[in-house]
């Protein structure tokens, strides 16, 4: 009975939302008040019965209700609880519905929030979020619905459980960071497409669009990073970023929300780039349905995506009708989007920007490209051509030290025109403080990207030092303050502006992270207990093997010391061998994974993967690796996030930039 409750919900909020669109579409023609209120209301209702939906198939998954097709694929008795709640969205009907669900969140937020300060946009506004949500709706209730029932003709008595891979900590959050991420990007489109709509592109508008780009950005952020997290912990190849075709998914709305929240603030300042920006602003929506087309689809080969489905053209068919009103629109209002001033010296702060942005989206279509080429090499010429790692790096590392070398120079550039004698004052330091730098590295016998890449990082660096030390000075010298109060209320007073410093110091850090990846060292070798094995100035001995039986898997233990070149113990591994479902008589579902073991210092990992075992042996095969500077990347990681969390809330006096 529940699970029909459930997908009677569903039927319900996509008939409401049909009438939602109605009723606004007539409120628009007619100005009647009354249709405006009821279509609220119903685009509210809507949204409270998406929540009841998914609130029901997470209770089916919580009590193992194998009646459900849905909770019997991805679920087991076994299954721990935290993973049953995951699972739901570890599926292709469960994800879609927690997709509605997020949008719905997001959805009842925004119409609260706008009721009365956005009641010119509100109309269109509602209506652009409930057509995003008519098609998911569509979807999970004719396409992939997540109550249908088991179709057997026995009692089912347990369930396949949860791909071994999803069972971990970080997959709890991972996913729900990148929905609200890629479903958020849905209301600032909304509020782009009233705007243009109604000619409206007010201040008011633009701080609205303005936090939830930069909130939703956010969390796109966090939830890419922790994919990293996730594919470092968990997959055992001891690397964060293959470009894999979902993570590309992430990435590419990821760079164009980033070119937009540096272009808009150039509107902010100099109400300039408004036709660039919605631009961006559809493009950047648009790649995260296409994303989730990617995901859904079945086209691309992933550890991530889901199996093949008839969700493709379907998702491809909305990606192209959001492409097409979108652009109409923009082409019947590009008159009223023109802006009245022009950016007057390739030495400007504006300039800066807009090259910045230019690199970005380059890159975006980069990754565009590569991921796509395979699908476009098999449609065209009937074999599909494999693009790996090799090619995205090649491609856009060059860019990204572009990237890099543009987070340097932005803050030294003046708005309208850097001067000669501005330019050579402002630049001399950062550039010296590079040079010397790159010097030293030179004289280590560092090439190539790694050496570019310290030297840019020292290079920015030291600007964002001294734009924080000469906004420190002025407070010293203008308000009598002491160093800490001085730098506490600079924070205070420009938050978007120093938040943003903030943000690229942590960008710096990921970057000399990520170079680290050029002095990495790997060694794969058989022990026996006793035996020993070495790399770099480590050794490696095994000390035991035990067995060990748990609720949703047997595990073979091994206790591996790890001494430095003098002999001293620094500590024990204990990489597993996993094989879950291991009581199932079918030796085909039994599926085996190797749980790694991590020692972390400051400037390296010390990474132990159990690859396998030979029992009638004795016989345990590891593969280590030693990762030089791989923390950096997650230090750097919090470092923006933390600034980011400055930067969203801007103090109400502060300029933008």
């Amino acid at each position: 009975m529940i699970p029909v409750i459930g997908g009677l919900a569903l039927n319900l909020a996509f008939g409401l939302s049909i009438v939602t669109i109605i009723l606004l579409s007539f409120h628009l023609r007619t100005g009647d008040n009354r249709l405006y209120f009821s279509g609220q209301r119903a685009a509210l209702a809507v949204s409270l019965l998406s929540f009841f939906a998914t609130f029901v198939l997470a209770q089916l998954l919580m009590v193992s209700n194998f009646d459900v097709d849905y909770v019997a694929h991805y679920t087991s008795r076994e299954t721990p609880t935290i993973y049953k709640i995951t699972a739901l969205w570890a599926g292709q009907s469960g994800s879609l519905l927690f997709w509605l669900f997020i949008l719905s969140i997001y959805a009842v937020i925004a119409i609260l929030q706008n009721q009365r300060s956005q009641q010119k946009l509100m109309p269109w506004v509602i209506i652009v979020i409930t057509t995003v949500q008519l098609f998911f709706l569509i979807l999970v209730n004719f396409v992939t619905n997540p109550f249908i029932p088991t179709e057997a003709d026995f009692v089912v008595v347990n369930g396949l459980g949860l791909n071994p891979l999803l069972q971990n900590a970080t997959m709890a959050i991972h996913p729900p960071m990148l929905y609200l991420g890629f479903v958020g990007f849905t209301i600032p489109f909304a509020f782009s497409i009233a705007a243009m709509a109604k000619k409206e592109m007010n201040a008011l508008w633009m701080k609205t669009v303005r936090v939830w780009l930069l909130f939703v950005w956010l969390m796109l952020s966090i939830g890419i990073i922790l994919g990293g997290w996730w594919a470092y912990q968990e997959l055992g190849w001891g690397g964060y970023w293959a470009w894999d075709p979902v993570e590309n998914a992430s990435f590419m709305p990821w760079l164009t929300g980033t070119a937009l929240m540096h272009s808009i603030i150039i509107q902010e300042k100099k109400n300039m780039l408004k036709f660039w920006n919605m631009i961006l602003i559809i493009i950047t929506f648009t790649l995260c349905i296409f994303g989730t087309f990617l995901t859904r689809s079945g086209i691309m080969s992933s550890v991530h995506s889901f199996t093949a489905s008839s969700l493709g053209p379907i998702f491809l068919g909305f990606v192209f009708f959001i492409l097409i009103v979108s652009f109409t629109l923009l082409f019947y209002r590009k008159t009223f989007l023109r802006s009245e001033k022009r950016i007057e010296s390739f030495t400007s702060r504006e300039s800066g920007f807009l090259f910045n942005n230019v690199v970005f989206v380059v890159m975006c279509f980069a990754v565009f490209w590569g991921t796509l080429f395979p699908v476009i090499s098999e449609a065209v010429r009937g074999t599909k051509i494999t693009v790996g790692a090799p090619f995205f790096n090649q491609i856009n590392i060059p860019i990204g030290l572009v990237l890099l070398l543009l987070t340097g120079v932005g803050p030294l550039l003046v708005w309208r025109r850097t001067s000669r004698q501005s330019a050579v004052r402002n630049f001399m330091i950062p550039v010296s403080v590079g040079l010397m730098t790159a010097l030293i590295l030179f004289i280590f016998n560092m090439r190539g990207y790694v050496l570019i890449s310290f030297t840019l990082s020292s290079f920015v660096l030291t600007t964002i030092l001294i734009e924080f030390a000469k906004g420190i000075r002025s407070r010293m010298r203008s308000q009598h303050e002491n160093v800490l109060v001085a730098f506490w209320r600079l924070m205070r007073k420009n938050r978007s502006r120093y938040g943003g410093y903030i943000v690229h110091v942590g960008i710096v850090l990921m970057f000399v992270g990520f170079t680290g990846h050029a002095f990495n060292s790997e060694k794969e070798f058989g022990l026996k207990v006793g035996e020993k094995e070495h790399l770099d100035n480590y050794q490696f001995e095994l000390l035991r093997l035990s067995e060990e039986e748990r609720p949703n898997h047997y595990a073979y233990i091994a206790d591996l010391k790890l001494k430095d070149s003098d002999g001293k113990t620094i500590t024990i591994l204990h990489p597993e061998k996993r094989i879950y479902f291991h009581r199932s008589p079918d030796p085909n579902r039994r599926q085996p994974h190797s749980e790694l073991d991590i020692y972390t210092l400051l400037n390296k990992d010390i990474y132990s993967i159990f690859n396998a075992i030979d029992t009638e042996k004795g016989v345990a095969y590891f593969k280590i690796m030693i990762n030089p500077l791989v923390n950096w990347v997650w230090i750097g990681g919090y470092i923006f996030i933390f600034g980011t969390l400055i930067a969203l809330f801007p103090s109400k006096k502060e300029s933008v930039v």
